[in-house]
């Protein structure tokens, strides 16, 4: 008999079949995300409407029934892999968008892409700025149960900073309204950002007011080529040491770029035409060193200023560097850094994924340890990130079908996360925990923070039915076995 059958049949009863699916293909879809750890539930929910939600957190939460809300599944820690035999609450198709443009406020269900979020926006010429690398595809619910930052957090700050309210329930079943839709809201304990990074473990997010900024009518891009990683940060550091502010900074060791052209030959060798003549030629150099991309952006008098103080500082650093004001051009240079995750896989076919932070101080000390570290191992270490803001996308590319590897693997993910600890810095920056950073919670949180944290989802989550065995339940990342499925946003 499968688990919760009980359960699942008396929803079913008043539901319908129609909101409760237990077919296995759609079952599968929904037991992993980007993590590519499936676990099978026993049902998958998408409720029509709220009083729907109600009644599934309800019965979950007197049946004992572990409850895992999902978007996109997008998700690369395992925050989205469900209980084995639990049910899945799936809001990817709430979709539903109202921008209020003398507000500036966009009030959003929890299935709305970011992209398509900012792209209505934009209409009203505002936009929405919390830009990850997956803002395509993954979703506002997503970004806010996970507290998503992305390329233009330095200057713009992370989804934290955009959110107005949230509606939706307690794992109890209970409606609640953290906030309103008004710009000063002081009543009251501030649950609100409570929700905000508890990856679905506190509540269902059914409804979302997000400030919106005036889209920056013009923006420039430099690229930027040192002959070291050092070099590469000690010119970012000395352009935010001078007063300016880039909406963006992106660092790029140098396996990161060995690997990202060899993708894009590989895929989509058109695509290097559509790049500017200078980096076309830093493609055509036989070692391939360390980049910075940073682009500047607001009003084009003041972009004009901002470029050429930055172009000035880089000058200083390197003769190698190329910008670009056009918005085919800008694009063309995004490009490349938004196919830096699928590229790694072209040095292993497993990575270990960390997204770690270090205070400004440290970040060389980080990138030389993590380059000891592939010395040290023999495995490729491809390291990129946000350079502005500290945080950078460590990734240990390994064989999993390799014993002696994966072993190397584990030693060396446990290495990194202490020393990122030890340098001040957090196990993750935008990522979440989940599943696959749980082995580490214990190195970042004390016994005393872990238990405040524990009472909390106590108090909320009695039953602890809402995304249990996540944060400080512990698991093994690298014993996962992945999945060879294809994503939607795989190519």
């Amino acid at each position: 008999m499968e688990p919760h059958s009980a359960a699942t049949r008396e929803l079913v009863q008043q539901l319908g079949e129609e909101q409760v699916i237990t077919e296995p293909e759609t079952l599968y879809r929904v037991s992993m995300d980007n993590l590519r750890y499936s676990r099978l539930p026993s049902a998958c929910i998408r409720p029509v409407d709220e009083d729907a939600v109600g009644k599934v957190l309800e019965l979950a939460n007197r049946s004992r029934v572990p409850l895992t809300p999902r978007g996109a599944g997008s998700a690369t820690t395992g925050t989205t892999s469900p209980e084995p035999g639990g049910w899945v609450l799936d809001l990817s198709g709430w979709r539903e968008i109202f921008i209020d443009p003398v507000a500036r406020m966009a009030f959003v269900q929890p299935g709305v892409t970011l992209g398509a979020l900012d792209e209505a926006a934009g209409e009203h010429g505002l936009t929405y700025p919390p830009d990850p690398g997956s803002k395509a595809y993954c979703t506002v619910g997503g970004s806010i149960a996970t507290n998503a930052g992305g390329m233009r957090g330095a200057k713009y700050g992370v989804t934290r900073d955009y959110v107005i309210s949230l509606e939706g329930f307690l794992p109890t079943g209970e409606f609640v309204r953290w906030g309103s839709n008004v710009r000063k809201f002081s009543a009251g304990f501030n649950l609100r950002d409570l929700w905000v990074g508890s990856e679905g473990a506190l509540g269902v997010i059914t409804g979302a007011v997000l400030k919106l900024l005036p889209k920056a009518p013009a923006r420039a891009t430099c690229l930027a080529v040192f002959g070291s990683a050092r070099e590469a940060i000690t010119c970012s550091q000395e352009i935010l040491s001078r007063g300016l502010t880039p909406s963006a900074m992106e660092f790029l060791d140098s396996q990161t770029v060995a690997c990202t052209f060899s993708f894009w030959k590989r895929k989509s060798p058109h695509l290097l035409e559509e790049l500017p003549e200078g980096l076309r030629a830093w493609n055509n150099r036989q070692d391939k060193p360390a980049a910075l991309i940073i682009e500047v952006d607001g009003r084009p008098g003041e972009v004009d200023t901002q470029l050429k103080e930055i172009l000035k500082c880089v000058s200083e650093h390197t003769r190698h560097f190329d910008s670009a004001v056009d918005p085919e051009a800008v694009e063309s240079l995004w490009k490349l850094r938004r196919s830096c995750s699928q590229a790694m896989f072209e040095l292993g076919p497993r990575k270990l994924n960390e997204d770690v932070v270090v205070p400004f101080e440290h970040q060389l000390e980080l990138l030389e340890y993590v380059e000891d570290m592939h010395r040290r191992t023999g495995l490729p270490t491809p390291t990129f990130g946000h350079a502005a803001d500290g945080n950078f996308h460590v990734h240990i590319m390994y064989d999993d079908l390799d014993p002696d590897i994966s072993i190397r693997a584990e030693k060396a993910i446990g290495a990194l996360m202490e020393k990122v600890v030890e340098l001040g810095g957090a196990i993750s920056g935008e990522h979440g925990i989940g599943l696959a950073k749980s082995p580490f919670f214990q190195i970042q949180h004390s016994e005393a923070e872990i238990a405040a944290m524990r009472r909390i989802k106590e108090a909320l989550d009695p039953n602890g039915i809402l995304n249990p065995g996540k944060l400080w339940h512990r698991h093994e990342p690298w014993t996962f076995p992945r999945e060879k499925v294809r994503m939607p946003w795989d190519h």
